[in-house]
């Protein structure tokens, strides 16, 4: 009995637990940069719900990886599709993010919130799988669009404060 229970805990992903602490943190991080931009902007969906949407992303990203590690032990009658777990993260920040955006006295809100939701999601994704360049950049490139283009839509006086 307890030697079942120490295999049960100490069965591995196929990844060194460094490299899921690792992927995990930064996630958290880079997630929580979009995030900030967010709760700085006073929006619905801030620092927590952007660090969290990115962390579920990131993890069901280690379980695929986890899941394709061990395909063998599934025999030849269990088909995999990695494809789908990312299909379904997609799917599950779109209708979290959907129920941010409202028409309200003629005019949309949400629509910023709700893609950086989604594009939290990639990022975690990516950090799962590893990515670093693609996560890293996406970051990167997702606080200059929020933050950078709204500057220049205000200069521009075509900001609406919809985002």
């Amino acid at each position: 009995m307890w030697t079942d229970l120490i295999n049960e805990f100490s069965a591995g992903s196929g990844l060194p637990v460094t490299v899921v602490v690792t992927r995990t943190l930064a996630t958290v991080v880079f997630c929580g940069l979009i995030g900030l931009e967010r709760e700085r902007s006073r929006r619905p969906a801030g620092l927590r719900t952007h660090m969290l949407i990115g962390l579920a992303a990131c993890i069901y990203s280690l379980l695929t990886l986890a899941l394709l590690s061990r395909a063998s032990d599934f025999g030849d009658t269990v088909r995999m599709d990695p494809l789908r777990i990312i299909e379904a993260v997609t799917s599950g920040v779109a209708f979290l993010a959907a129920g941010l955006i409202v028409f309200s006295q003629g005019k949309v809100r949400g629509l910023t919130t709700g893609a950086s939701m989604w594009v939290a999601a990639a990022v975690g994704v990516a950090s799962g799988l590893g990515e670093w360049v693609i996560a890293g950049m996406t970051t990167v490139l997702t606080l200059i669009i929020i933050a950078l283009v709204r500057k220049l839509e205000k200069s521009a006086g075509t900001y609406h404060g919809n985002g």
